[in-house]
């Protein structure tokens, strides 16, 4: 029973001692940092901006399914759609992933693809070479037996 549970723990620990466990420990923590930047920016310029054409607060646009929308005696009268929040909730997801796209995945695609191109160059040249080297060798077996062919001739 000691023997399963050393070699549980120990399997736990080489479980997170991989690296792509803190890579993704990492990129979490990232991510909830720079989900409050996109947050701000929602809320500090993107829901100004709407509201220079009604309120400043997103989540105060709303719709009324069953009129009134109005809170009587504690209860709500009327079934509200809350829409802004929908739509501020919308505009911090398109302003994330066009954060990402644009400075996380397309300088990395741009990379990769530079990378493989110079990888496939080095594998033609290296062809090349191989094809040269094979050619040589050729010739040089062509004038061995040309050589062996005009010995065998003369004696």
């Amino acid at each position: 029973m000691s023997d399963e549970k050393t070699s549980l723990l120990e399997g736990f620990k080489a479980f997170l001692m991989r690296g792509n466990v803190i890579d993704l420990a990492v990129a979490v923590v990232i991510g909830a940092a720079f989900t409050n930047i996109v947050n701000s920016i929602v809320k500090g310029v993107i829901n100004p901006l709407v509201g220079a054409f009604g309120t400043q607060d997103l989540e105060k646009y709303s719709s009324c399914l069953k009129d009134p929308c109005k809170v009587v005696d504690g209860q709500m009268q009327g079934i509200p759609i809350m829409w802004g929040s929908v739509l501020s909730a919308m505009l911090s997801f398109l302003i994330t992933a066009a954060v990402v796209y644009f400075l996380m995945v397309l300088p990395m695609a741009r990379y990769l693809a530079r990378r493989a191109a110079k990888e496939k160059a080095k594998e033609a040249t290296e062809e090349v070479m191989d094809a040269t080297e094979i050619e040589l060798l050729k010739e040089i077996r062509d004038a061995l037996v040309a050589q062996r062919g005009s010995g065998h001739n003369n004696p």
